[in-house]
């Protein structure tokens, strides 16, 4: 282990093994990596441990400095855990450049099935107790780490002493069709605010959809299309998100001596927003995280668009309505167009294809549920269906939400302490 400072904070890199398949403990292990971070005027002592489950799928836990957002908050009473899910961040990254280890499309697809919430949860049970001494633990999830807390409600609650989950309530249910069925009006409507908000930037995306179909450029390997453009809309779900889309709109076209010409800026800004390259599994899992029984994902978000006509932009280019971004959806030109990603489309295509996924909640336990869990529930959330999460929140005993328009799905980001502050004392029956 190695121990080092920030501001206010000690921090020790921690890494554990585990098995890749935890159906057979004595095979393949993996490692799975660690942050651990406790006040510095509390470093000797005994306190309680937080588990920290970042949302994704795909990204590793946040690289925080010092004690900024919800972290300082949690440092008051908590030694934290900062835990990197398998496959991400220092946790055995999976990826262009490693999945090649494990063989052919077959193989990889094969592994990256050992990547969801049902292995995230057996992992944490097996560090659990190297760092607790067998004690339960406060578990803190984000978004698609909320997924994971509802799973480790329904699969080892005698782990849990609280859960506290903020914009990750899943339906327990339903199949991905289902999800993305839901998630299409949700997308509108948010467009149709930062449209309302920036009616300048209706022709400005027009302009740069036209522009990407004639001319198809390139920025560092990665294809610029109208359909990689309008997944910026993926920043709509977060607070701050509009006015991020509109200042990289803004400075879209450049003249030039021969033509005017899409800026450098922008085309740079618009590959480093659309690229997977940081977090590959968030396109090769997204859909996957859904999959429960003999009922393939199949490229849902790509089949249910259909049903949603007014998102395709060649159709919306040839009359005057606005062109409409998307967002929190995965399709199969993703894997053309991105060279993070373009190595590994066959390996996404076996795992839409994928028929054996287990079946992630267990409605039976969650309605007998004995931990104490508090959700924050954000008004219209883009990312996640608030039906579905109050109906959820419904099947859990005892689980106790905040329903709030107050902030977005990014809000134990952009909340901090606050937020914190709210879920510890709805936990605690203390509000």
């Amino acid at each position: 282990m190695t121990s080092y400072r920030q501001p206010g904070v000690v921090l020790t890199d921690r890494r554990f093994t585990v098995p890749l398949d935890h159906s057979d403990p004595g095979g393949e292990q993996i490692e799975v990596y660690g942050r651990e971070a406790v006040a510095a005027s509390r470093a000797g002592e005994e306190l309680p441990w937080l588990v920290y489950l970042e949302g994704g799928p795909g990204f590793g836990a946040r690289r925080f400095v010092g004690t900024e957002a919800w972290l300082g908050r949690a440092l008051r009473e908590f030694r934290v855990l900062l835990l990197d899910q398998r496959g991400t961040g220092l946790s055995t990254p999976a990826n262009r450049q490693t999945l090649p280890l494990r063989g052919g499309p077959r193989e990889q697809a094969d592994y990256l099935a050992h990547f969801r919430s049902d292995s995230i949860v057996r992992d944490c049970e097996l560090i659990r107790p190297q760092l607790t001494g067998g004690a339960p633990w406060t578990v803190l999830g984000q978004s698609f780490g909320g997924f994971c807390a509802v799973r480790y409600l329904s699969a080892a609650p005698e782990g849990l002493k609280e859960v506290l989950i903020t914009g990750g309530l899943p339906s327990l249910d339903a199949h991905a069709d289902d999800v993305y069925r839901a998630a299409y009006p949700r997308i509108e409507r948010k467009v149709a605010a930062h449209y309302a908000r920036y009616p300048q930037d209706v022709e400005r995306a027009r302009a740069i959809a036209a522009h990407l179909a004639e001319h198809r450029p390139e920025s560092a390997g990665h294809r610029l299309t109208p359909e990689g453009f309008q997944s910026l809309g993926i920043l709509l779900g977060t607070g701050s998100g509009s006015h991020q889309l509109h200042y990289l709109l803004e400075n879209a076209f450049v003249r030039t001596p021969g033509a005017t010409e899409l800026s450098d800026t922008f085309q740079e800004a618009m590959r480093t927003a659309a690229s997977f390259a940081g977090h590959p599994l968030y396109a090769l899992l997204h859909e996957a995280i859904y999959g429960q029984g003999e009922r393939a994902t199949d490229w849902a978000a790509e089949r249910v668009r259909g049903e949603f006509p007014q998102f395709d932009a060649a159709t919306a280019l040839k009359g005057d309505g606005p062109v409409l971004f998307t967002g929190e959806t995965i399709h199969p030109w993703h894997f053309d167009v991105d060279p993070a990603l373009r190595p590994l489309r066959e390996t996404a295509e076996l795992l839409a294809r994928r028929t054996d996924w287990p079946v992630l909640y267990d409605p039976e336990r969650l309605a007998a549920n004995e931990v104490p869990v508090a959700a924050a529930v954000y008004h219209d959330d883009m990312y996640v269906d608030t039906a579905d999460s109050l109906r959820t929140a419904a099947a859990i005993r005892g689980l106790r939400t905040w329903v709030t328009n107050e902030y977005e799905h990014d809000g134990v980001r952009a909340g901090g302490p606050r937020v914190l502050d709210r879920l510890l004392s709805l936990v605690r029956d203390e509000a």
